[in-house]
């Protein structure tokens, strides 16, 4: 009898630390796939799918979280986004985020995670819309926080109405910031930062700049 006691609380103890296991399972990091996705007119009727790969630890696995996520657009009038699947409204061409985010991340209470992705809308029949052309460029714009950003030369007024542009290479884009309600800086990144102005300089690849509003 005494040794089946050393037995039973082994297999107590395992039974705890599992069911410990599962209930501290925490969300680390959201990926959209694609990275991207393109439209090739404004047309209504196409669809581009999204899938939202959550990473999380305790222990470590890599899942499809598509329907647990909050999915978000950075431009409304340009795209719809629902589960996952994006469709055009048909107003025009542009570039916009889409976002993938949940609450249910790392901490004792949860913080926001939040994925990324690029959707472009293209329309052949007007010059100045994103078609990608080897003398030009892409700068593609994400913010977090309560704001607005405007580039000079003309292009970006997000989240107004688009959140990229295209620029001829190795030109020079200065976005300046006007931080909204509650907020009084930006924190910029992936460009030269003044103040609530940031340089970036146009490359053959896509450039993300990111600001912060706080």
């Amino acid at each position: 009898m005494t040794q089946k006691w050393p037995i039973l609380i082994g297999v107590l103890a395992a039974v705890a630390l599992l069911s410990s296991c599962a209930r501290d399972q925490q969300l680390v990091n959201i990926t959209i796939q694609p990275a991207s996705g393109t439209f090739l007119s404004p047309t209504v009727g196409g669809e581009i799918h999204f899938t939202a790969m959550g990473s999380y630890i305790h222990p470590p696995v890599t899942k499809d979280i598509t329907s647990q996520v909050t999915w978000n657009t950075s431009i409304p009038q340009l795209i719809n986004i629902s589960a996952g699947v994006v469709t055009t409204t048909g107003t025009g061409c542009g570039i916009a985020n889409i976002s993938a985010s949940s609450t249910k991340g790392t901490g004792p209470s949860g913080n926001l995670i939040i994925g990324y992705a690029t959707v472009t809308v293209n329309d052949p029949t007007v010059a100045a819309c994103p078609g990608g052309t080897t003398t030009q460029g892409s700068l593609l714009f994400r913010l977090s926080g309560s704001g607005t950003v405007v580039s000079a030369p003309p292009g970006i007024n997000c989240p107004a109405t688009t959140c990229g542009a295209q620029f001829p290479v190795n030109s020079t884009v200065v976005l300046n910031a006007t931080p909204g309600t509650g907020a009084t800086t930006v924190v910029w990144g992936n460009c030269t930062p003044s103040g609530l102005n940031c340089t970036a300089v146009i490359g053959s690849s896509p450039v993300v700049v990111t600001a912060a509003f706080q």
